[in-house]
């Protein structure tokens, strides 16, 4: 059946809605607990792309990715607003990073139970890693079930205070993401340093959204371009056409971007603050993952890489200029070795 978008999917509640002022909150809240990633630079990148890049490192994040910032961010807001109610549990689901992020935040670090709906074909890392953090694994099918059905179901079974924090689709989740975009442009302007450019990747639209909020409060001037798998190119779709477009699970070996629509929220921001959204193949990512290996000496999942496969892709048509200060954005670094190896030794 054709999906036929309701006014819940277009037009996302004001209330609803982070802010700067959310993400400057949420840095306040991070400060001590998430780490300050760092940005990098390469001289071989520079020289072959003809342009200044910077590159904000959230493979460097505690558990791996950026997520960590937006899952405690969420966790911490429910801990100290939930009217007097005890916050007895937080339900997820997520195909491996916000899985691994709410259990490290909710249970390994606050001590709040966790169960975490995961897909059966989820990296192994990434399950053992959710596991480790003490999070409780309830496994779907991606292909066959509808994973919000699954939850209802789930959290059915679950103790009264238990909340659901979504992967992306989450004021508090998205404030916290939106910490990466603060983090970059203001260590770049503390260097006098302003960004003509930034690359984000897209799945739910959870990071590139959070980071539009302070990009456009910092440096207006920034344009921000999301980049998706060519195979899942549902939030390109989705500008284009003015309303959220659903798509079947695309195949990708960017698992962290297999999503099936954007939210209601990270598209309200995303088409007043991202300049377009741009798409790359499966053989691009693994041809980033080898860069970053070889020339930077950094492990880098298919989903991480789009930023830079989206830049070197509009420098090649021409449509960055030359000299241009780009930003790139690596979301995370986890991967099984073993498939790292295959990908990056192989023709896909």
């Amino acid at each position: 059946d054709a999906y036929r978008p309701s006014r819940e999917d277009t037009m996302a509640a004001a209330d609803d809605l982070p802010t700067y002022k959310d993400v400057a909150d949420a840095a306040a809240v991070l400060a001590g607990v998430a780490h300050h990633t760092p940005t990098e630079t390469s001289r071989t990148l520079d020289d072959q792309l003809g342009v200044s890049c910077f590159v904000k490192c959230e493979n460097m994040q505690r558990m791996g990715a950026f997520k960590f910032r937006g899952a405690y961010t969420a966790v911490n807001h429910y801990l100290n607003d939930t009217d007097g109610k005890e916050l007895k549990g937080v339900l997820t689901y997520s195909s491996g990073n916000h899985a691994q992020a709410i259990a490290l935040a909710s249970t390994k670090t606050l001590g709040i139970p966790s169960t975490i709906i995961m897909p059966t074909d989820a990296p192994t890392l990434k399950l053992k890693a959710t596991q480790e953090y003490g999070g409780n694994v309830v496994f779907y099918d991606r292909y066959t079930e509808k994973r919000d059905e699954v939850a209802q179901k789930v959290k059915a079974t679950l103790p009264e205070g238990t909340v659901f924090i979504p992967p992306y689709n989450h004021k508090y989740v998205i404030a916290g993401q939106g910490t990466v975009g603060k983090e970059l442009i203001e260590d770049l302007q503390s260097k006098s340093i302003s960004l003509d450019y930034l690359f984000v990747c897209v799945g739910g639209g959870g990071l590139i959204s959070g980071i539009s909020l302070a990009v456009k409060e910092l440096s207006p001037k920034t344009q921000i371009i999301g980049v998706e798998p060519e195979a899942g190119n549902d939030a390109q779709q989705s500008l284009e056409k003015g309303q959220i477009v659903h798509i079947e699970t695309p195949k990708t070996i960017a698992d962290g971007a297999q999503t099936q629509h954007l939210g209601d929220l990270t598209f309200d921001i995303m088409r007043r603050n991202v300049s377009k959204i741009i798409t790359v193949t499966d053989e691009q990512l693994v041809d980033e993952m080898k860069f970053f290996g070889e020339r930077m000496k950094m492990i880098v999942e298919p989903t991480g890489c789009l930023g830079l496969a989206g830049l070197r892709k509009l420098v090649s048509s021409g449509e960055i200029e030359k000299g241009a200060n780009c930003g790139v954005i690596i979301s995370g670094g986890n991967v099984d070795l073993e498939r790292y190896c295959k990908l990056i030794s192989s023709t896909i």
